[in-house]
């Protein structure tokens, strides 16, 4: 990594399982092995029924990525869907026999903070999610403690803002308190999946509220990267992002798998210009907030 930058690759929606597609996989770990990345998100459903069987195969897919950090989240299909007992004792067995007890986590490197919040709710939910506010307060406490002049990355699986062709299911719940609150901690950029379509907006788009009084904040959403489930403009494609943190300017490279195979294809860049926070706000009114009955 050279001195102030950072390169991440994003990827989502890996769908371990029947619509995991073996190739797309090896696509995805030949870009890796030229962008070299410093850091890998994976926002997602990693899984299609978070089966053993399946996690297994995600670990055997992330091993070949090496020694290079990597940045999980609970998706959706992260918990059990079908075997109802299973979600309702215990929805992330397989999930922490995978990734390990923390649901929420914090990953630190050099130069940047990635905090990882769960947004699934398997018990009242089982396509959309909610984060609550005592998650919300431990992204406040942990961005706090960043060293000073680190980039605050935030990884979410669902998506905030409703894509343009309405593909991409409801926004997760309580968006407008979620986003102005990241905004307010001091967050630079929110990744995630879910929509399986390349999604870019930023805090201002969030619908119902007007949020330009704070000042705006990407949220990038990635595509599926291995599966067969891409959706809308997608549909039947692959897609990542490669993006390229250089001081206070963020470069967006966006990729795209035809269905017919072969390698990830470059698309148009996109840049932010990101004003970094260096006080980061918490709020004791965000701990003990509960889901909706």
């Amino acid at each position: 990594m050279a001195s102030g930058s950072l390169t991440v690759l994003h990827v989502s929606d890996l769908q371990c399982g029947k619509p995991f597609l073996p190739d797309a996989a090896e696509a995805m770990l030949r870009l890796s092995a030229v962008v070299q990345p410093d850091v890998v998100v994976v926002a997602g459903d990693l899984t299609q029924r978070a089966k053993r069987l399946e996690f297994h195969q995600a670990r055997m897919v992330l091993d070949r990525f090496g020694d290079v950090p990597i940045v999980i989240t609970p998706g959706n299909h992260d918990v059990p869907l079908y075997r109802i007992w299973e979600r309702a004792a215990s929805p992330y067995a397989n999930w922490r026999r995978f990734a390990g007890p923390d649901l929420d986590t914090v990953t630190q490197v050099d130069g940047a903070t990635f905090v990882a919040l769960d947004s699934t709710l398997p018990h009242r939910a089982i396509v959309n999610g909610w984060i609550g506010d005592e998650q919300l307060a431990f992204a406040g406490r942990s961005l706090a403690a960043a060293p000073e002049g680190d980039l605050r990355i935030v990884v979410i699986h669902h998506h905030l803002v409703p894509t343009a062709d309405g593909k991409g299911s409801k926004p997760l719940p309580g968006s407008v308190r979620i986003v102005r609150a990241l905004v307010t901690m001091g967050v630079d950029v929110v990744l995630g999946g879910h929509v399986h379509q390349l999604h870019f907006s930023t805090s201002h788009d969030v619908p119902s509220a007007d949020l330009r009084d704070l000042r705006p904040v990407p949220l990038l959403a990635c595509g599926t990267t291995t599966s067969r489930r891409g959706r809308g403009v997608e549909d039947g494609w692959n897609s990542l992002c490669v993006l390229r943190f250089e001081g206070s300017t963020l470069m967006v490279d966006p990729y795209r798998r035809r269905p017919e195979g072969g390698d990830f294809e470059p698309l148009a860049s996109a840049s932010y210009e990101l004003e970094r926070v260096r006080e980061v706000a918490t709020d004791p009114a965000w701990p003990g907030r509960k889901p909706p009955e």
